[in-house]
């Protein structure tokens, strides 16, 4: 007892508790030094780092290009199904057929999040890539009913499938990458990952250029061919998923979550000297606590009680919220703003989506890639407050730029272009990456997860808003496929990126700290807040508080 007791009292400096009514609890692990020690001093990239980069990275590569195709194919399926409608789909369905993947993903995200923390990252790693995988394929062999449903809503229930995959892949991802890396190159790990997102929209543009190249005299024969070109974009998103499922199954187990939550020594000795290329270090001889009767959702309820943790879970969530109403807004609609900046064909279907695809394909090689690895290689040096600090407000004047000049813009394309790509540049080297990685690490062991996927869920929120909200606001005071209201929805976004600069101040700088001092901090301010004369409560805080050495 007096061993525990010294533990809090060394953790909670200054703060006086009453242990006289906390029952004896059961032998808790106190974790040996040099195991954590070693995953956290390893800095080359051995083979299971990058087994951990392509693990990981694949997914969110795979993600990303079946978010984005749908902006290539809608398109597509405005001339082979609604030639009596001037060749595009009615807003309120294309509004419906590119939202329904985020009201998937906003669930996946939810249940994914909870499920890894409730029942552990190894578990279900890989059940979300099966998902999409699934997905993909139906979307892609959509049919219709001879009467009744159509290919368009078959297509739109099946990319809700899809996205129930995508949306599991972000929580579980961002964990696993985050917990097998040392503080030294967390950062880099995790945005190595999320940069999988603009090579995943790049290729999308390359994809489709390609199987349009290959079907060109046939498309100029008969637009109807379209209906293969369409499905072919989409049926090769489930390659890269497919190979790296086996992977993902075979992953060892986080040995954070061994140690912090399972309190499972052994097995996170093994998965370090497997990630280290080591043999097992033999640890000093401690008792090792029976494995614990878990209520993951009060354990929840129980960290985020406390006022101190609770604003950390809202700074995420509202400044991923704010984030991606702005990036979705554009991302999903890009068509619009590149229609605006002179990626026009002549006029015919084959010239119309080459041009539009070729117009994608410019703008994520200018800015929107390039933006990723200036994260990748700058956020352990600068620190993740700083750069999204700086990417929202670099992102508020540029908005602003674009809402006020924006028909004089439009006449100097280049400036456009350039203006243009410079805000994707700092979507991506700013708060569309630091809102990922930020989650996956500022959390303690036992809530990362969920906490990850509630962030990310609100992400998604803003992101179902902008694409239901964009297609209807910007034909305000015009004709429809005027986009009229578009200089002030643009105005809108410069506002909202504002709001994201305030919420970012709620976030705590994670830049150098490990996960363990993270953990720490997250038991420091849980143990006192805890009602002193609780001797249920108070035994569960001392096996969580227990200090990791």
């Amino acid at each position: 007892m007096s061993e525990v007791s010294s533990s809090l009292d060394k953790t909670d400096v200054g703060v006086d508790h009453d242990y006289s009514t906390i029952e004896e609890p059961e032998p808790v692990t106190i974790v040996p030094k040099g195991n954590l020690a070693d995953l956290e001093e390893q800095r080359s990239w051995n083979w299971f780092t990058i087994r951990t980069l392509v693990t990981s990275g694949t997914g969110f590569f795979t993600d990303a290009y079946d978010v984005f195709i749908i902006n290539l194919v809608v398109p597509m399926l405005g001339y082979v199904y609604f030639k009596d409608n001037n060749n595009h789909l009615p807003a309120g369905t294309e509004g419906s057929l590119k939202g329904m993947a985020s009201f998937g993903t906003l669930v996946g995200q939810l249940v994914f999040g909870y499920l890894g923390d409730a029942v552990g990252r190894k578990k279900i790693y890989g059940l979300e890539l099966m998902i999409i995988i699934l997905g993909t394929l139906c979307c892609a062999m959509s049919g219709s009913n001879a009467k009744g449903s159509s290919v368009i809503q078959y297509l739109t229930f099946w990319r809700f499938v899809l996205g129930v995959g995508i949306g599991g892949d972000y929580p579980m991802s961002a964990t696993v990458t985050s917990e097998w890396s040392s503080a030294g190159r967390r950062g880099k790990m995790m945005s190595i990952i999320f940069s999988m997102q603009g090579i995943g929209n790049l290729m999308a543009s390359v994809v489709t250029l390609i199987v349009l190249a290959c079907f060109k005299s046939a498309i100029i024969a008969d637009v109807d061919n379209l209906d293969i070109v369409w499905r072919i974009c989409i049926g090769v998103g489930c390659i890269p998923a497919a190979s790296t499922v086996y992977l993902r199954l075979t992953m060892p187990e986080s040995p954070r979550y061994s140690m912090d939550v399972e309190n499972d020594v052994e097995k996170a000795k093994l998965a370090i000297a497997h990630a280290t290329e080591s043999k097992a270090i033999e640890g000093e001889s401690v008792p090792v606590s029976k494995k614990a009767k878990r209520a993951h959702h009060r354990e929840f309820v129980e960290y985020f009680s406390h006022w101190q943790n609770l604003k950390i879970l809202i700074g995420t969530s509202t400044t991923w919220f704010l984030l991606d109403i702005a990036f979705y807004g554009i991302s999903l609609n890009q068509s619009y703003v590149l229609n605006a900046m002179g990626f026009v064909g002549d006029g015919s279907v084959f010239d119309n989506l080459w041009r539009t695809t070729l117009g994608n394909l410019t703008v994520s090689c200018l800015g929107f890639v390039p933006g990723y690895y200036f994260t990748v290689f700058l956020i352990d040096k600068m620190g993740r407050k700083r750069i999204q600090f700086m990417g929202f407000a670099m992102l508020t004047i540029l908005f602003i730029i674009l809402s006020t000049a924006f028909y004089q813009l439009k006449k100097i394309v280049p400036l456009f272009v350039a203006i243009f790509t410079l805000a994707q540049f700092f979507f991506n080297f700013g708060p569309n990456t630091t809102t990922f990685v930020v989650p996956g690490e500022v959390f303690p062991t036992r809530v990362r997860a969920t906490a990850h996927g509630i962030s990310a869920a609100s992400g998604k929120l803003g992101a179902i808003l902008a694409t239901f909200g964009f297609n209807k606001l910007v034909e305000i005071g015009g004709a429809p496929g005027d986009h009229a209201f578009l200089p002030q929805v643009l105005g809108i976004f410069a506002a909202i990126m504002g709001l994201g600069f305030v919420f970012t101040f709620l976030i705590p700088e994670t830049k150098g700290m490990s996960l363990e001092e993270i953990e720490q901090r997250g038991t420091r301010n849980l143990t006192a807040s805890l009602p002193p004369t609780s001797s249920a409560t108070g035994t569960d805080a001392v096996a969580h508080a227990t200090p990791i050495a």
